[in-house]
């Protein structure tokens, strides 16, 4: 036994001897109740301290993969993950009483297209007849298939983007397995993989998206099973990426044939960015996941997952031992809203406000002296002096946003915090003072005066 475990170490840090011993966990080579060799042995097999050894220990009992029974020794267990408090929970505060609300990020619900007619056109709703029908509606596929940026090899409907990235997850990471994401990411997103065990990896990025140079770096130092991308709308900074960009970025993952790609469009028909997808060059390794509820409306409960087969029909067969499809009854609502002329008509106008509306508050901050990015989406990344005071010096005014820290799998070059401009219909300058006052410590007081531009994410 301890020669197994010593022997498929080839990283002696305590991260890398944890990932080795959940790969023999996973592998079925050390069994449920396997006693594992004590501490001192395996430090002293890899040559490090035992100290380096008792953190992989518990790094692995944190994740569930093992548990220790006092003085009868360390055994693998069936991994059970201890709850905790989520990136995702440090979004909002719920407490506090607030008359401006800017720390959802979720759509306007006056911008949201009316579901009454297409709930009248689709009739009574018999859409399954059986329980073995596919999982998505033949009409629906057809039209997801003509808007998708790439040819997918299958494609399936699952209950919004959180659910593809869960399900996406569960088939492809496993604990102690590197992922790659943007720095920043989305909250939700770093907490799933978190739930896996997965070490996670941010690249930093610029205005197009993540760097390819420093994608190439951390892909050349971590033996990575994933990167995560959101192509356009990147939640919290608004970046969309490029044609160009995803050409670059795909050029570098060319030389790591293992490794899959997750794109998060989240934002969909409301991005102002046409649709990218580094599955136009790599269609066989890129999963690509189309969401409409910032769009048609969160309580739709659906995105649209499509990619190798590989990974789709492994989602698609593990849902069958679930919920095993989404609503036919709400995809045929989401069916009829993308082929309604008026419909359509209404999400064209609610993208061109959303636009609006982020282009007024970031000019307005803009010539306050704020540094911050709202290119796409319904979000503004405002980076601020301390964001521990901002958020108290908007709640004193009744005004709520989102702290930047939990986005951040590093932290920035400063503090930021994330405001849904997508709310903002009205008072533009009103609010581009308070939140001024709140970004700027040397404006309080004095009336706001510019200072340097810092890197932030870039």
């Amino acid at each position: 036994m301890l020669a197994l475990i010593t022997g498929a170490v080839d990283d002696r840090s305590a991260r890398g001897i944890a990932a080795a011993v959940s790969r023999l966990v996973t592998a079925g080579q050390l069994p449920a109740g396997t006693r594992l060799p004590t501490v001192r042995d395996v430090a002293r097999e890899l040559g490090v301290s035992p100290t380096t050894v008792s953190e992989a220990w518990r790094s692995l009992t944190r994740a569930g993969a093992i548990q220790t029974r006092g003085r009868s020794g360390t055994f693998v267990a069936v991994p059970v993950l201890p709850r905790q408090r989520w990136r995702y929970s440090q979004l909002g505060d719920p407490v506090a009483a607030v008359s401006q609300d800017l720390s959802t990020g979720v759509p306007d619900h006056d911008l949201l297209p009316d579901l009454t007619d297409a709930l009248k056109r689709i009739g009574d709703g018999r859409l399954t007849t059986s329980y073995l029908d596919a999982p998505v509606l033949p009409g629906l596929e057809t039209v997801l298939r003509e808007r998708w940026p790439f040819p997918p090899e299958r494609m399936t409907v699952v209950d919004g983007a959180l659910d593809a990235h869960d399900r996406v997850i569960g088939e492809v990471v496993r604990f102690g397995d590197h992922v790659v994401v943007e720095n920043p990411a989305f909250p939700p997103l770093l907490d799933l993989l978190q739930t896996v065990g997965a070490t996670v990896v941010g690249v930093p990025m610029d205005a197009y998206g993540m760097r390819p140079d420093r994608l190439h770096g951390v892909l050349a130092d971590y033996p990575a099973v994933a990167v995560f991308l959101q192509p356009r709308a990147h939640n919290p900074t608004g970046v969309s990426m490029t044609g160009t960009r995803a050409a670059e970025l795909a050029s570098v993952l060319r030389g790591f044939p293992d490794l899959l790609v997750v794109e998060d469009d989240h934002a969909g028909d409301i991005a102002t960015a046409p649709p990218v997808s580094l599955g136009a060059f790599l269609p066989s390794r890129t999963v690509h996941v189309a969401s409409f509820s910032k769009s048609h409306g969160p309580d739709l409960r659906l995105a649209a997952v499509g990619g190798p087969a590989r990974v789709i029909a492994a989602v698609a067969d593990r849902r069958l031992l679930g919920p095993g499809w989404s609503s036919r009854l709400l995809q045929g609502v989401l069916l009829d809203l993308l082929t309604d002329p008026v419909a359509v008509a209404g999400i064209n106008k609610a993208r061109s406000l959303y636009a609006s509306r982020r282009a007024s508050l970031l000019t307005a901050l803009h010539d306050r002296g704020v540094t911050a990015t709202a290119a796409d989406g319904i979000n503004l990344w405002m980076a601020v002096d301390d964001q521990q005071i901002a958020m108290v010096a908007l709640a004193a005014h009744g005004i709520a946003v989102s702290p930047g820290a939990p986005f951040c799998v590093t932290p920035l070059d400063s503090d930021h915090v994330r405001v849904t401009a997508g709310l903002v219909a009205s008072d533009v300058e009103g609010l581009a003072d308070v939140l001024a006052s709140a970004a700027l410590l040397e404006t309080r007081g004095s009336g706001p005066r510019t200072r340097p531009h810092p890197r932030g994410w870039r």
